[in-house]
């Protein structure tokens, strides 16, 4: 399993009336954190997009457990469970600076050929990351 760690904080513009931030804002947390751990492995989303692939969303779900607010500093943990095959899962969870969970969840995204848009086995030079990455935790 690799797991990396992101921190941000909540802006006036993601709260709804309520004071809660709004539900929406939560696929974009994600994103946050699954850009940050692709960067902590040394790729972007530019560079993987330059080799040929990209990326869309396959499926996304959330549980949310406890509300957050205007100003909270929040740290996103984000996990990848197993070798991608055709896709890659992430499983995220969201905490606020008491560790307490906010949110949990997962996404799930395909490898696409980005000129004749059809899917691909994940590249080796990307598995070729990952395996890099299990093996400095190790």
């Amino acid at each position: 399993m690799l797991e990396f760690t992101t921190t941000f904080r909540i802006r006036y513009s993601e709260v709804d009336p309520s004071g809660f931030v709004y539900n929406g804002h939560y696929a974009t947390f994600y994103e946050i954190g699954r850009t940050s751990a692709i960067r902590q492995m040394g790729l972007s989303y530019k560079e993987i997009e330059e080799r040929g692939v990209v990326m869309p969303l396959l499926y996304q779900n959330f549980r949310f457990h406890s509300p957050a607010f205007y100003d909270d500093l929040l740290t996103i943990k984000t996990r990848i469970l197993e070798m991608p095959k055709a896709r890659i899962t992430f499983n995220y969870e969201i905490y606020n600076e008491l560790g307490k969970k906010i949110n949990s969840g997962e996404n799930a995204l395909a490898f696409i050929d980005k000129d004749s848009h059809r899917p691909l086995r994940a590249p080796i030079w990307f598995v070729d990351v990952l395996e890099k990455e299990l093996a400095k935790k190790k």
